[in-house]
């Protein structure tokens, strides 16, 4: 099955244009003049592209991104480290910044193309999420993908919800871990991979 690329449908995008002019304007932004008058439209344009990973479902990106290689036995872990995102949270659609992704699994008949990694975690970051819901949602990916529970992910990141307002605390670090299969179990493997992470 290809899956196409989708985007906000006409509706929805005036939906949201209309809306952020609602928004602007219980400010106190006069938006029918100045640069401000299409700033509705480009902040629905900007939500069209950051926003992309909820028109598909977990399994639907593993469909897109599923390509892998077959091997002939289990090999060693593989970890791919250091992948940059960002993303927005859902409690306050604060962004989600300097975000670190650090993926690891074991294969067991399967490895995937490097590259569909930070494709999986680009696409997972666009949705209105919690840190650690995106880790869950990488290792769920990989875990279709790949048929391995042997999967941890690891994301370090900072969030303007607590940098930028409330508590104000520039350079807060927020750390999870999604732990599965042999990286739960194995506490020497998951030292191992977390050497790969510092």
């Amino acid at each position: 099955m290809t899956i196409q690329k989708r985007h906000l449908s006409e509706k929805n995008f005036n939906k949201i244009k209309n809306a952020v002019a609602d928004i602007l304007e219980a400010l106190g932004a006069d938006v029918s003049t100045g640069d401000i008058a299409d700033t509705p439209k480009r902040v629905a344009e900007m939500y069209d592209e950051v926003f992309e990973g909820m028109r598909y479902t977990n399994k639907e990106i593993a469909e897109l991104f599923g390509r892998c290689f077959e091997i002939a036995k289990t090999t060693d872990m593989v970890c791919m480290t250091d992948i940059d995102t960002f993303s927005y949270c859902e409690h306050h659609i604060a962004l989600m910044y300097n975000m670190k992704v650090h993926v690891a699994y074991i294969p067991k008949k399967k490895i995937i193309g490097l590259s569909k990694i930070p494709r999986i975690v680009d696409m997972v970051s666009k949705r209105l999420q919690l840190q650690e819901k995106l880790g869950t949602d990488i290792a769920d990916v990989l875990e279709m993908i790949l048929e391995t529970k042997d999967v941890m992910v690891v994301i370090k990141g900072e969030h303007s919800c607590v940098t930028t307002r409330g508590i104000r605390k520039p350079g807060t670090v927020t750390t999870t871990m999604c732990l599965r299969g042999a990286f739960k179990k194995n506490e020497n493997l998951r030292k191992e991979f977390l050497l790969q992470v510092k």
